[in-house]
């Protein structure tokens, strides 16, 4: 898998944990293995500038993503998935900080950007949170490959409750 992690931000991000846990989500939600993810992080500016662009919103958000060839999961029937451009996420450590500290079960920036990753790549491969059963979906599942990301990691203690609303 080609996973690319560029900081933009001018804060300091585990960018190999972003780029585990990204190959970790690919992998789990079994993404063909030459398909192409590019990860951007960057300042509370350049999101703002993004969100008014592309979903004609105020402010900086904390995660947005920009699927480029409509990668999904393979059914049980198919095989082998296909390979492509899955696309860019772009994470604001600036709003990550603030939504893991405001958090019912607070927890770092690194966490939170951890959490939006996964997010992020889930909204790549088609998942939606608009409908309160696509919510529980998508969040359940979120929610499972970042526990299985931490387990795998030997990270202790429980993982962080979505705390996203992107």
């Amino acid at each position: 898998m080609s996973i690319e992690v560029n900081n933009e931000s001018g804060r300091t991000v585990d960018e190999r944990a972003l780029l585990d846990v990204a190959r970790y989500a690919l992998n789990r939600m079994r993404i063909h293995p030459l398909a192409e993810l590019s990860v951007i992080v960057v300042d509370a500016d350049a999101m703002e500038q993004l969100h008014r662009q592309w979903m004609d919103l105020p402010g900086p958000t904390d995660v947005m993503s920009f699927p480029m060839d409509e990668l999904r999961p393979p059914s049980k029937d198919e095989e082998e998935p296909p390979q492509g451009l899955l696309g860019d996420i772009v994470l604001c450590p600036e709003v990550a900080e603030r939504q893991g500290a405001a958090a019912p079960t607070q927890h770092s920036m690194d966490e939170e950007l951890h959490l939006l990753t996964v997010h992020g790549v889930l909204h790549l491969l088609g998942y939606d949170h608009e409908e309160p059963s696509e919510k529980a979906e998508m969040f359940g599942l979120q929610a499972a490959i970042v526990e299985g990301w931490r387990a795998e990691q030997g990270l202790e203690g429980p993982s962080p409750a979505p705390t996203t609303v992107s």
